[in-house]
C-alpha cells in the first residue's frame, strides 16, 4: 500500500491509536498535533487522504478542511473529520466544509479502518495530487 494518510489530533493518545490503527493495517501515515502543522504537512506532503480532529489549537479541523477545498491543488484530497461533538449541527458543519465522513469520539479503531478504506477505495486512484498546494 501506497497511501498517505496525514492524521491531525492535538489528544497524543488519539493520535496514537489512529497512526497505530493504520500502519498496522499498511498505510504510511504523517502526524501533525495541530492545525498549522496539518495544512503545512497537506501542503508539502499531499498525502491520499487527511483525518483531521475539530477540536485543535491554531487552525481547527473545520478551518484546516474549508482551507484544503479552498486550494485547487488540495480540493481533491479526501477528508475525515474525527470529533466528540457527535450533534447534527456539528457533523453537518464538517461535511458542508467538504469533508468526505465524520466519525465521532469514541470510535471502534475498526470502524475508522473501514472508514478509511471506503473513502480511499471511493477516491479515483488515477487522480494524481501532482500540483503544490498553496
Amino acid at each position: 500500500m501506497n497511501e498517505r494518510i496525514l492524521v491531525a489530533d492535538d489528544d497524543d493518545d488519539i493520535r496514537g491509536l489512529v497512526t497505530f490503527t493504520l500502519r498496522r493495517r499498511g498505510y504510511n501515515v504523517l502526524e501533525a498535533h495541530a492545525g498549522d502543522t496539518a495544512l503545512e504537512l497537506v501542503r508539502a506532503e499531499r498525502p491520499n487522504l487527511a483525518v483531521l480532529d475539530v477540536g485543535m489549537p491554531g487552525l481547527n479541523g473545520i478551518e484546516v478542511a474549508a482551507a484544503m477545498k479552498e486550494d485547487m491543488a488540495c480540493a481533491a484530497i479526501p477528508i475525515i473529520i474525527l470529533s466528540a461533538k457527535g450533534q447534527s449541527a456539528e457533523i453537518e458543519q464538517g461535511l458542508s466544509v467538504g469533508a468526505e465522513k465524520y466519525l465521532v469520539k469514541p470510535f471502534a479503531p475498526k470502524d475508522l479502518a473501514a472508514m478509511v478504506a471506503e473513502v480511499l477505495a471511493a477516491t479515483s486512484h488515477s487522480q494524481e495530487h501532482t500540483h503544490d498546494c498553496h
